[in-house]
C-alpha cells in the first residue's frame, strides 16, 4: 500500500525541447511532483464487536452513556476515511423504537427525550441495537461495519441523602466520611460543591468526607451538592443534596462587655435609677441553653466601704438599678456581677462583669473670679484692636463637668463697645480684648464690669458678690508722628555747584510746637547732607559723576526730639541741571557788621545783589550757600529767608573775637557771585553793645610781652615766699636751742 497519496520523484529526463506556437521551454533532469490519488480501498473496523453498557433509570435524555470506537485505514482527513454512526434497529422496539440517538460523528450514545420520559416505566431490562459505522461521510456509498450493543437497563441508585448532623470540635481522624453516594451506570465521575465553602470533599467512589473539625459559631450549616458526570464533565442526572447541621456544644464562656468609663451618677437620684444596663455575650448557638444568659450582683466594693443595698440587679436583664441606701457625691464604686450562662445551672460557664460607678453632685455652685478688681492697667491709646488687655479666672466648686460651664458678658463700664470678651466654652479664663480704638480726649479712663454665670440652670442659692469682677484701664495719650511742611521736596542744583551749596531747607509742618531731628537715608553717593536742627540741605561735595537731566532721590528722616520714637520720612529729589559757563565768582563787598560772643539771639541780614549792581542780572529769586570752607561751615549758619535775603547767625556758642570775613555764594539762573561778608565778633555789654572793637588796639602789649610780666611776676611771687620760709625756719631752730628750765611755766589758777 502506497504510504501516501503524494510521490516525490527525482527522475532524470533526457533533454527535451517543448515548442509552443513562438516559446520554448527547456526540459532537463530535476525533481518532479506526482501526487498519488486514494482510492476508497479499506474497510472501517469497530473496536469490539459487542459493547456492553448499563443504563441507570433516570438518566437525563442526550448525556452520552457509551461511547463506540471504529477505525479506517483510508488516507486521514479525507472523505474515504470519515466515518458515520448510525443505529440500524433496536430491540424489543417498545415503548418506543427510538428510545436511544446516536451521535453520527462521535458515535456517542444516549438516551432520546422519548426515551428518558418513558424509561422510568418500562419493564425491559436489556435492550439490543444494531449499530452501523460506514465511510465517505454522508454520501450514499461507501464500506460499512456493523456492532452489537447491549445495554442492561438498572434501577437507580441515585437517591436523596437524609440531612446529617456533625457535633462541632469532633475529635476523630480527619478525612472523616460522612455519607456515600452512588450512580448506578459506568464510566462514572463524581463532583461536589459546598454552599457556603466548606471542608468537604468527594472520592471517585462517591463517599464524602468532612476533612476538619467544625465550628459552629462560624457555621451553623452547609448545603452539599454532588454530581454524577461521564468522561466529558456531562451531568447524568440532577445534583444530590446533603444537608449538614453543625450540633453547638457549650465551649464558650459568656463575655462582658469591656469596662469602659464611670457611669456618673448624679447624687439624691431616687431608688430605681437606672445606673447601667449589662449585656454579655456567648459565642455558643443564639436561643440555646448554651447561650442562655442569667445575671447576679456579687458586691459593691467602693472607695469608702458602702454596703448594703445600694444597687441591684435583673437576673434576666441585666440592667442595674439604685437601691434604697442613699449615695454621697464624689463616691467612687465598683460593682461586680456574675454573668452565667446555662441559666445558671451546674455546669455552665460564668464571667465577672465591671461596672465603675462615679457619684457627680448636683449644680449648686456658681462661678466666681478669683480677683474682683484687675488693674489699673495703662494703656496708650494708639494701641491696635484686638490687643488682650486682661486675662480673668473663675472658678467653679462643682464637681461634674457639665456643671462648670461658664458665661462671660460685660455687665456695665463699655457702653460704646469698646472692649469684648474672648474665652473657651469649656475654660475658666476669659480674655478683656480692644475691639475700637482708644482716645484720651474722649475717655481718658475706663472701668470695664464683667459678670460670669453658670451655663447649666442652678440648683439651690444664686451666684454670690464674687460673680463679678472690674477691670481698671487708664488711657495714655499718645503723640502724633511728625508732620513736615510737604509731602515730598524737590530741588535743582547745577552739577558744577560747590561743596556747601544750600539746597533747600526741611521745615516741620508745626514748628512752633515740636523739635525735630533731621537726617538723611540712602544717600549712596554721599553728596548731600543735612543740619541735624535747622533742617537746611548742602552739597556735602562736589557732584563729580552727576549728569545733567539726572535725578537724586534720598529719604529725609525727621525725629521727634522729645519722642525718639516717633518719626517720618519724606522724599527728597534732586534734579542736576547743566553746569553754566564758569563765570568768575564776582566778590561783592558787603559793609561790616558786628555780633556778640557768647551768642545772643541776633544776626545778620545778607541781600542778594541789588539792582543797580553790576553784578546783577535781573530779579531774584537768590539762592544763597556758605562757602565750601569747612571752618566756615562749622561756626557760621546761613538760613534763606526770602528770594532776596538771607540770614546769617553763629553757629556755635563762642566764637572767638576778631573780625572774620565769611564767603556766601550768591547763585541766579546758572549765575553764581560771591559775596565777602565782613562780621566783627566781639564782647558785649547786657545791652548787646560791643564794648570794643576785635582787633589790635594801639598801646596794648603784645601776646609775647603779655607773657613775659606774667612770667616775672611768677619769679616775684617765688623769691618772696622762700625768704619767708627760710626765716620762719631760722627762728623756729633757735627756740628748740634754748635749755628747759629756760622756758617760763604757764600760771595755774
Amino acid at each position: 500500500m502506497v504510504p501516501a497519496w503524494l510521490w516525490l520523484l527525482c527522475v532524470s529526463v533526457p533533454q527535451v525541447t517543448l515548442e509552443t506556437q513562438d516559446r520554448r521551454v527547456l526540459w532537463g533532469p530535476q525533481p518532479v511532483l506526482v501526487r498519488v490519488k486514494d482510492e476508497n480501498d479499506q474497510v472501517p473496523h469497530f473496536s469490539q464487536a459487542i459493547y456492553r453498557a448499563q443504563l441507570s433509570r433516570g438518566t437525563r435524555p442526550g448525556i452520552p452513556f457509551l461511547f463506540l470506537e471504529a477505525s479506517d485505514q483510508d488516507e486521514p482527513g479525507t472523505a474515504n476515511s470519515d466515518l458515520r454512526f448510525r443505529i440500524l434497529s433496536q430491540a424489543p422496539a417498545q415503548p418506543f423504537p427510538d428510545m436511544f440517538q446516536l451521535e453520527p460523528r462521535q458515535g456517542a450514545l444516549a438516551l432520546s427525550p422519548k426515551g428518558s420520559t418513558s424509561l422510568d416505566h418500562a419493564l425491559e431490562k436489556t435492550y439490543q441495537l444494531l449499530v452501523q459505522v460506514k465511510d465517505m461521510g454522508d454520501q450514499a456509498s461507501g464500506h460499512q461495519a456493523i456492532a452489537t450493543v447491549e445495554v442492561s437497563i438498572i434501577e437507580s441508585t441515585w437517591v436523596p441523602l437524609e440531612p446529617i448532623h456533625l457535633a462541632e470540635n469532633l475529635k476523630v481522624l480527619y478525612p472523616h466520611r460522612i455519607a456515600q453516594v452512588h450512580w448506578s451506570g459506568v464510566d462514572v465521575h463524581y463532583r461536589l460543591e459546598s454552599h457556603p465553602l466548606g471542608p468537604f470533599d468527594v472520592d471517585a467512589e462517591g463517599n464524602l468526607y468532612v476533612t476538619r473539625e467544625l465550628d459552629t459559631e462560624a457555621q451553623a450549616e452547609y448545603m452539599l451538592q454532588v454530581w454524577a458526570q461521564n468522561s466529558r464533565g456531562e451531568d447524568y442526572a440532577a445534583p444530590l443534596e446533603l444537608h449538614v447541621l453543625v450540633m453547638d456544644e457549650n465551649d464558650n464562656t459568656p463575655v462582658c462587655p469591656p469596662r469602659g468609663p464611670a457611669v456618673s451618677i448624679p447624687e439624691l437620684s431616687p431608688p430605681g435609677t437606672e445606673v447601667t444596663r449589662l449585656s454579655a455575650e456567648d459565642a455558643d448557638a443564639p436561643g440555646s441553653p448554651n447561650s442562655h444568659i442569667v445575671y447576679q450582683l456579687l458586691s459593691p466594693e467602693s472607695e469608702d466601704g458602702v454596703e448594703g443595698k445600694a444597687f441591684q440587679v435583673d437576673p434576666t436583664s441585666g440592667s442595674v438599678t439604685l437601691g434604697a441606701l442613699p449615695l454621697q457625691a464624689g463616691q467612687n464604686i465598683l460593682l461586680l456581677v456574675l454573668a452565667m450562662d446555662l441559666a445558671g445551672a451546674e455546669g455552665g460557664f460564668s464571667s465577672t462583669c465591671e461596672v465603675e460607678v462615679e457619684v457627680t453632685d448636683i449644680n449648686d455652685h456658681a462661678p466666681e473670679f478669683t480677683t474682683s478688681q484687675i488693674g489699673p492697667i495703662s494703656l496708650p491709646e494708639d494701641v491696635e484692636p484686638g490687643t488682650l488687655v486682661a486675662m480673668l479666672t473663675a472658678t467653679d466648686a462643682d464637681l461634674e463637668p457639665a456643671f462648670r460651664l461658664m458665661d462671660f458678658a460685660i455687665e456695665r463700664g463699655d457702653m460704646d463697645g469698646t472692649f469684648d470678651l474672648d474665652w473657651e466654652p469649656d475654660s475658666g479664663h476669659v480674655g478683656l480684648r480692644l475691639c475700637k480704638n482708644l482716645s484720651y480726649e474722649a475717655a481718658p479712663s475706663h472701668k470695664v464690669v464683667v459678670v460670669v454665670r453658670s451655663v447649666a440652670e442652678l440648683v439651690g442659692p444664686g451666684p454670690g458678690p464674687g460673680a463679678t469682677a472690674t477691670v481698671t484701664v487708664l488711657v495714655e495719650r499718645v503723640m502724633p508722628p511728625p508732620k513736615l511742611d510737604q509731602e515730598r521736596y524737590e530741588a535743582s542744583v547745577p552739577i558744577s555747584a560747590p561743596a556747601g551749596s544750600l539746597l533747600l531747607t526741611i521745615q516741620p509742618s508745626d514748628p512752633i510746637s515740636r523739635s525735630l531731628r533731621f537726617s538723611l537715608v540712602n544717600d549712596s553717593e554721599g553728596w548731600l547732607c543735612i543740619e541735624k536742627v535747622s533742617g537746611e540741605v548742602h552739597t556735602a561735595q562736589s557732584l563729580q559723576g552727576a549728569q545733567p537731566g539726572d535725578t537724586y532721590t534720598v529719604l529725609v528722616e525727621a525725629q521727634d526730639t522729645d519722642e525718639p520714637r516717633l518719626s517720618t520720612s519724606v522724599p527728597l529729589v534732586i534734579h542736576f541741571l547743566k553746569a553754566p559757563p564758569a563765570p568768575a565768582l564776582t566778590p561783592a563787598p558787603v559793609p561790616s557788621r558786628y555780633l556778640c560772643t557768647p551768642r545772643q539771639d541776633h544776626g545778620v541780614i545778607v541781600s542778594g545783589p541789588s539792582k543797580d549792581s553790576d553784578l546783577a542780572s535781573g530779579h531774584g529769586p537768590y539762592s544763597f550757600a556758605l562757602g565750601p570752607n569747612p571752618t566756615v561751615q562749622r561756626d557760621w549758619r546761613l538760613q534763606t529767608l526770602n528770594g532776596s535775603h538771607a540770614y546769617l547767625t553763629l553757629a556755635l556758642h563762642w566764637v572767638e573775637p576778631r573780625e572774620h570775613i565769611i564767603p556766601v555764594v550768591v547763585s541766579h539762573n546758572a549765575q553764581m557771585w560771591q559775596l565777602l561778608v565782613r562780621v566783627i565778633v566781639c564782647r558785649c555789654n547786657v545791652e548787646g553793645q560791643c564794648m570794643r572793637k576785635v582787633g589790635r588796639m594801639k598801646g596794648m602789649p603784645t601776646k609775647l610781652s603779655a607773657v613775659g610780666i606774667l612770667v616775672g611776676t611768677l619769679v616775684a611771687i617765688g623769691i618772696f615766699l622762700i625768704l619767708i620760709f627760710t626765716h620762719w625756719t631760722l627762728s623756729r631752730k633757735k627756740d628748740l636751742n634754748q635749755p628747759a628750765d629756760s622756758v617760763p611755766l604757764k600760771a595755774t589758777v
